[in-house]
């Protein structure tokens, strides 16, 4: 549900595009395998490809609370040895590991969560969890719950950027950059439409739906969104979950909001 307001009316903006929808771990390895030439993937894999480039301003970030991007853990934070990590999700990977070596320096030992697995399949003293899967809250006991997007700006006081347009190198854009900042401006004035198409089949209300891409998602890269983006890559070197010298050249400098 979080990428509809970015496509919204893309086939008909650019109609010699070939839209494919999918996880975002999936396009991430479709794009470093050259099977697409530009995909909305996780920023941490915008960190690990090589000669890649950010092609729009269209994102999916956040200024507070995200809501579908939690923590859910069986024992205090800090405590916290095993750690199951949803299996769709690889920027949020980053995000956890990164906020719990900074808030209380620990490693936890990390075991994979299927995405057709459910947390009572887990034993893991923690359960991160992404998408509909975070946003209907599992059953518990849970000592500590975070919502990552909240703890990442309360922590940095800076927004996270979660997924970007990006190509692969070699790759002729043509038109597409003004064409994703114009399906993002329309699907922005549809959220009602959107929230009414997609609630039911995610088993949520409308309203609910309509408050998340209202209310929690920001689908802009301003200048905010840039620094947290960085900030993010410096820490992520730091636990080597990047490599060095990532060129964060962004296709127009006059990003303004």
């Amino acid at each position: 549900m979080n990428t509809r307001p970015l496509v919204y009316g893309l086939e008909r903006l650019a109609p010699g595009v070939e839209l494919v929808l999918d996880y975002p771990s999936r396009l991430a390895d479709d794009l470093a395998a050259g099977r697409l030439d530009v995909a909305l993937i996780p920023t941490i894999e915008f960190f690990r490809g090589v000669g890649y480039s950010i092609v729009s301003d269209a994102c999916i970030a956040c200024r507070g609370p995200v809501l579908s991007v939690k923590l859910f853990s069986r024992k205090p934070m800090a405590e916290i040895e095993t750690l199951a990590l949803d299996e769709g999700s690889r920027t949020s990977v980053a995000l956890v590991r990164i906020l719990l070596h900074e808030r209380f320096g620990i490693t936890p030992r990390l075991e994979r969560l299927q995405i057709a697995a459910s947390v009572g399949d887990t034993r893991a003293d923690a359960v991160l969890l992404i998408g509909d899967r975070a946003m209907h809250s599992p059953p518990g006991p849970f000592v500590e719950v975070w919502d990552l997007g909240d703890e990442w700006c309360r922590w940095s006081e800076l927004p996270f950027v979660f997924a970007m347009w990006t190509a692969r190198p070699g790759v002729e854009l043509h038109d597409l950059e003004a064409q994703l900042s114009a399906a993002r401006d329309l699907g922005v004035q549809h959220l009602e439409a959107i929230a009414e198409r997609e609630a039911a089949p995610l088993g949520l209300a409308r309203p609910q739906c309509l408050a998340y891409l209202r209310d929690n998602l920001y689908f802009y890269l301003g200048p905010r969104e840039r620094q947290g983006l960085e900030l993010f890559y410096q820490h992520a070197v730091k636990l080597n979950l990047a490599p060095t010298g990532v060129d964060f050249g962004f296709c127009d400098p006059a990003y303004t909001r």
